[in-house]
């Protein structure tokens, strides 16, 4: 009889260290998946010296550039605008420029990101001088957002203002009819 007592209390004792095993294989796995979830979330950060080369690129394709933040209730509303507009016109290139804070980047803007599934391409501005940026951006700018440029090769327009979908449409189409 103490033979059987022992063995049983041995099969348990097996048992529970398997079980634990698995749970923290489980554990393992989770943090795997969690931080392949953050990996999925591309964000460039740059100064304003890095940035300004998006303003500028000169090729033949229309650039359209996006100031916004997790934080502006206009912007997020007119986000679904730009983004329905890159599935319908893939030969432009499209880039939202977050101008959230850098301590918000990996607890707000990536969850944004990926709540959202923003699929163009974001980047994040990261340069407290903005007196100097600002007016290199648009020479009228007061620095609210959204604002928006739409380019291609010489010519530029500047928009302070949210859009609705039809508006950033029309502005779209003046440069896509060209």
């Amino acid at each position: 009889m103490k033979h059987y007592l022992f063995l049983a209390v041995v099969f348990l004792m097996v048992a529970c260290s398997n079980k634990k095993k698995n749970i923290e294989e489980n554990v393992k796995d989770l943090a795997v998946s969690e931080n392949l979830k953050e990996a999925d979330v591309q964000l460039e950060v740059y100064d304003f010296d890095g940035f300004e080369k998006f303003l500028n690129i000169k090729d033949d394709k229309i650039h359209v550039i996006n100031f916004w933040a997790t934080w502006c209730a206009p912007c997020v509303k007119e986000l679904p605008y730009f983004e329905k507009l890159k599935a319908e016109h893939e030969e432009v290139d499209f880039v939202l420029v977050s101008l959230d804070f850098p301590h918000l980047y990996d607890t707000k803007l990536k969850p944004f990101m990926r709540k959202h599934k923003l699929k163009s391409k974001v980047i994040a501005l990261d340069d407290v001088d903005s007196n100097t940026w600002i007016p290199k951006v648009g020479e009228t700018w007061s620095g609210s957002i959204p604002a928006t440029i739409i380019y291609k090769n010489g010519k530029r327009k500047f928009y302070e203002q949210s859009f609705t979908y039809e508006e950033l449409e029309h502005e779209l189409k003046q440069f896509l009819n060209e």
